[in-house]
């Protein structure tokens, strides 16, 4: 089976992406929402979060402007997220999975858990119209272009980005992926 990271900014239209994937019959593990499940499904977890962190988890948010509460939380968290996305691909009956994450390539935990990377983009202007939180959490999201297998510039209609997954997929099935391969027009 091949796992495809899809990242890229807030805004950039990942998480559309992959609602198109998944409406393709394709798995797609979305790590911003299986984190929230943690929180609710793994026993004293929360209590855990708010004696580690200092904080009530109804002000979790603030981890977004506090890298020593986040990198806290992300102690707390990501062991837990990454024993679920490996029980999770287990199960999986597929020859092509997709994980959606921001953040999973400046997260070393995550390595090897994927075997290829989609970076899904836009405009700055585009993202921020997109999403209000584009520009207070972009900073957040670091891109090291030499893992990126696929760039998809997600500046115009939905057709068009469908059509330029389509692409991905047709070149990036096994064995026909290239190193740097881009389905962009820039």
């Amino acid at each position: 089976m091949i796992t495809v990271l899809v990242t890229g900014p807030i805004g950039g239209g990942k998480s559309t992406a992959c609602r198109y994937l998944e409406s393709m019959g394709y798995p797609v593990y979305d790590c911003d929402s299986r984190c929230k499940r943690l929180y609710a499904e793994v026993p004293g977890l929360k209590q855990r979060i708010e004696k580690e962190l200092g904080i009530a988890f109804e002000e979790l948010g603030r981890i977004f402007e506090d890298d020593d509460l986040r990198m806290k939380l992300e102690a707390l968290v990501y062991p837990l997220l990454v024993e679920d996305l490996k029980a999770w691909k287990s199960e999986l009956d597929s020859p092509l999975a997709f994980v959606e994450s921001a953040i999973a390539l400046d997260k070393p935990c995550l390595d090897g858990l994927y075997d290829r990377v989609l970076l899904i983009t836009a405009r700055k202007e585009l993202r921020l119209a997109r999403n209000s939180n584009a520009a207070a959490r972009g900073h957040l999201q670091n891109y090291d272009l030499s893992r990126v297998d696929g760039v998809i510039y997600n500046d115009s209609t939905k057709t068009y980005l469908y059509k330029k997954i389509n692409q991905f997929i047709d070149v990036c099935l096994p064995g026909r992926c290239p190193t740097g391969m881009c389905v962009k027009d820039k």
